[in-house]
């Protein structure tokens, strides 16, 4: 099957990582903190993961950002594929 979104989910990828390492935290420390398994964390960051809303609040909460930053910083990455 082909992935609908590509551009989406690596755009999201790009987000998750770039917010974390401005936090300097591990794929393991988000992961705990977001109540979601590490490798939920990397496959995420590898753009290998469809996400749901409820697993995007758990990560925004676990970088400790509003969700309004994580999409913002999504929505960034997404134009500069452009």
């Amino acid at each position: 099957m082909v992935d609908p979104l590509p551009r989406e989910r690596r755009a999201l990828a790009l987000a998750v990582g770039e917010l974390r390492a401005r936090r300097r935290m591990t794929q393991e420390e988000l992961a705990h903190a977001a109540g979601v398994s590490r490798n939920y964390i990397g496959e995420l960051e590898q753009a290998r993961r469809a996400t749901t809303f409820e697993a995007l609040i758990l990560v925004a909460r676990g970088l400790n950002v509003p969700l309004a930053e994580l999409v913002a910083t999504f929505e960034a990455r997404l134009l500069d594929m452009e």
